[in-house]
């Protein structure tokens, strides 16, 4: 019967045991999670300053210089050729180079109008003279052949420092990207972040064209880096 009596106690003891083990062990886990609250709390609190650091790291500026000329490259005429005829206006540069852009179905049509006549007018009408525009390429689609074909010019033309005016993101591309075509020509880049329409680098993620701009952007430099 004693023998019985210790079988009987003994589990007993164990359940105990082990309900006692299982008490530091969920501290522990409540501690590590209240950890990671804090962490996240503290993440989302400073989002802003973070997310302006982030921003501020990808995007390329540099100060603006006396150059041979300005390159206004296709796909962001409502900012880039406002922003290249003020260049020129203030003296920056003699020359604005225009790049010869891909027809779009609707302008082989005639329906609409290329996008280098649109931004040749913008600079027509925002006092830039005829004369002191220049177009490069033929039928460019990317921001690689644009680089080309200004290598091409500054080659023909002798130029040694050329101002690149474009949207935030798409500077840390454009510099890179040029950089690499103009290897060996003498002849260098000034890029001139401009802030998109909806949003600026203090308040990107908050908007959605910020959000799709900076992701497409990783995008496209990861996609140069590969095949560049």
């Amino acid at each position: 019967m004693k023998a019985e009596a210790k079988d009987i106690i003994r589990p007993s003891g164990l359940g105990l045991q082990e309900a006692e083990s299982r008490v530091p062990t969920l501290a522990k886990w409540v501690v590590r999670a209240g950890c990671i609250l804090v962490i996240f709390g503290f993440i989302y609190l400073l989002r802003a300053p973070l997310l302006v650091g982030i921003a501020e790291a990808w995007i390329v500026r540099q100060d603006l210089e006396r150059a041979d000329a300005i390159m206004l490259l296709g796909g962001g005429i409502q900012k880039r050729a406002f922003e290249a005829a003020r260049l020129y206006r203030e003296g920056y540069a003699t020359k604005v180079i225009v790049a010869d852009v891909e027809l779009q179905p609707t302008d082989v049509s005639g329906i609409t109008v290329s996008e280098t006549e649109l931004m040749e007018q913008v600079l027509l009408k925002n006092g830039v003279p005829k004369e002191a525009i220049a177009t490069v390429g033929n039928q460019v689609s990317s921001t690689h052949d644009e680089a080309l074909a200004l290598r091409d010019w500054v080659k023909a033309n002798g130029a040694r420092k050329v101002l690149v005016p474009t949207e935030l993101f798409h500077t840390r591309r454009v510099n890179w990207v040029f950089q690499k075509a103009l290897k060996g020509t003498g002849a260098a880049i000034r890029v001139r972040a401009l802030d998109p329409l909806k949003y600026s680098s203090l308040n990107w993620w908050q908007q959605e064209a910020g959000l799709i701009d900076f992701q497409r952007e990783i995008v496209k430099f990861t996609y140069y880096l590969i095949t560049y």
